[in-house]
């Protein structure tokens, strides 16, 4: 299956969506972003990976720099900013409209993304509105780790003990971490308290109440805005 409407002549399959998608959130996280990144963001075989790389770069759609960075080029943007909308309404749709659990609604939009049509896309953009957030926090522009602190959220590992905090997003291509979280009651907009930070490389927090155990590398998925809630 092909996309065409990017330009007039190149022609661009679910699999050339998905790594253009890949790479600019693996960016935005703040990955350095090279052939192995993308084998483990999209689970694929390093082969199927270098062949793709040959493939992108030939269209126009990515860059390949000095130690093998591989970066977007404007096209290449374009493509994955397109992608990058297409799930963010659907993901909304799920959950908005058809009260999907917000843990869910990411796998069900990675296959929906790709059979929308622009109609359709214009359709939930007019419907849903741009202005919220996803299920997972996020809103319809990807963000760097830079972008987030400097609008004043951290990672929930690097709270202090003691403070406070509201959570805001959360690391949405790991499904099982999502359901982990949600069983301890982590979830956008859900206040919580740092109590220790722990020798054995987890964190206890407080939350609804109860005293909740988190290895640091889950909390380091999980975004907050410090506050003085009560």
């Amino acid at each position: 299956m092909t996309r065409r409407g990017y330009n007039e002549t190149l022609q661009i399959t679910i699999s050339k969506e998905n790594y253009l998608k890949a790479i600019a959130e693996a960016e935005a996280d703040g990955e350095f972003v090279i052939a192995a990144t993308l084998a483990r963001w999209l689970d694929v075989s390093p082969p199927a990976v270098t062949m793709a790389i040959r493939r992108l770069k030939r269209d126009g759609c990515i860059v390949v720099e000095a130690e093998g960075r591989i970066g977007l080029t404007p096209a290449g943007r374009e493509i994955a900013n397109r992608l990058l909308r297409r799930h963010y309404l659907i993901e909304r749709m799920l959950a908005e409209i058809f009260g999907m659990d917000w843990f869910r609604v990411h796998d069900e939009a990675e296959q929906l993304e790709h059979a929308v049509s622009a109609e359709f896309e214009g359709k939930l953009a007019e419907k849903l509105g741009a202005d919220a957030e996803c299920p997972h926090g996020h809103g319809l522009r990807l963000e760097t780790r830079e972008q987030r602190r400097a609008r004043g959220l951290t990672p929930l590992d690097e709270l202090k003990k003691g403070e406070r905090a509201t959570v805001i997003s959360v690391f949405e291509r790991d499904r099982k971490l999502l359901e982990y979280l949600d069983a301890l009651g982590i979830r956008p907009s859900a206040p919580l308290q740092m109590l220790a930070r722990n020798y054995d490389a987890t964190v206890t927090l407080r939350i609804a109440e109860r005293d909740v155990p988190l290895g640091q590398k889950a909390a380091s998925r999980v975004w907050v805005q410090p506050n003085d809630w009560k």
